[in-house]
C-alpha cells in the first residue's frame, strides 16, 4: 500500500514546524537566561509580542523549553505520518490544541496556517491510513 502524497506533504509541514520553530528555542532560551533578551530573527523579536512575554525572561524560557518539546513530538508525528500510520495522524491532531496555546502565547502567525493545511490534508485522506 503506497502512502498518499497528502500525508507526505503534511509530514513535511510537521517537520518544518518542528525544526523551524523548535530549534531556534535553544538560542532564544540561552539569550533570555544570560540577560540578552529576545534576539532578532528575520527582523522580528523571536517569540516576542505575545502574552508569554509578560512572564519575564525566566517564565518565557520555561515556556520555550516546553514548546521545544512539543515541536519535537510534532517531528515524531511527521515521521509516523510519512509512513501513513494512524498514530502519526492522531498525534498530529492531538497536538493542535497544545500547539495553539503556544502559537497564541508567543504570537506566532505561521504555525496556525501550516496546521490548518496539514489538518485538512490528514482529514481528507483519513481512510488511507494504516
Amino acid at each position: 500500500m503506497s502512502v498518499p502524497v497528502a500525508f507526505r506533504v503534511a509530514s513535511v509541514l510537521l517537520w518544518f514546524t518542528a525544526l523551524g520553530f523548535g530549534l531556534p528555542c535553544v538560542w532564544v532560551i540561552r539569550n533570555l537566561l544570560t540577560g540578552r533578551g529576545l534576539p532578532i530573527l528575520f527582523g522580528f523579536h523571536a517569540y516576542g509580542g505575545g502574552p508569554f512575554e509578560r512572564w519575564g525572561p525566566r517564565g518565557m524560557a520555561v515556556m520555550l523549553f516546553v514548546f521545544m518539546l512539543v515541536c519535537g513530538v510534532e517531528g515524531v508525528a511527521g515521521w509516523l505520518l510519512w509512513g501513513g500510520h494512524t498514530a502519526g495522524a492522531v498525534l498530529a491532531l492531538a497536538l493542535l490544541p497544545v500547539g495553539a496555546l503556544f502559537w497564541w502565547g508567543f504570537a506566532l502567525p505561521i504555525p496556525p496556517l501550516l496546521a490548518l493545511v496539514r489538518t485538512a490534508l490528514i482529514l481528507l485522506n483519513w481512510r488511507a491510513l494504516k
